[in-house]
């Protein structure tokens, strides 16, 4: 299970912080970031199921910083380039983290590369986009938890 942050957990592309939702500044002078306490449940529910890294710009700070406001981890961290890098220099990051296992890859930006990789796996591979308007939702998580269970 790989779980990226930004626009998933965090919601950026909404316009107002939606219900449920509370906002925080974790890296001072740069904005509010948006959480949703219930999904450290849905957290916690994925890890039960399989194998959770954070796979996210945040890297460390995902178990430093965010993880603690949700009650969950620390959870490995796939190691990204450093930032500013184009999407899709995360999918040889998630290549190896996934390497011949079963892999469940949930992120707001799919790209190209990343689809092209998912579907030339031999493993069983399942990309689950999230709407960074929306974020994650309960629907996601079922869907991979029916995805895994049928493992």
């Amino acid at each position: 299970m790989l779980l990226d942050l930004d626009g998933v957990l965090n919601p950026f592309g909404a316009t107002t912080c939606p219900d449920g939702y509370l906002e925080r500044e974790f890296y001072p002078g740069e904005g509010p970031e948006r959480y949703c306490p219930a999904h450290g449940a849905w957290i916690k529910e994925l890890a039960a199921a399989g194998d959770l890294h954070w796979a996210t710009a945040w890297g460390e700070d995902a178990n430093t910083l965010f993880a603690p406001v949700l009650g969950v981890g620390p959870f490995p961290v796939v190691p990204f380039p450093p930032l500013p890098f184009p999407p899709e220099d995360k999918v040889p990051a998630i290549a190896r983290a996934a390497g011949d296992r079963p892999a469940a890859w949930i992120d707001d930006n799919h790209t190209a590369a990343g689809r092209r990789w998912a579907a030339g796996r031999s493993a069983p591979t399942l990309l689950v986009p999230v709407d960074s308007a929306l974020g994650w939702t309960r629907a996601d998580v079922d869907r991979v938890l029916a995805w895994a269970g049928e493992l």
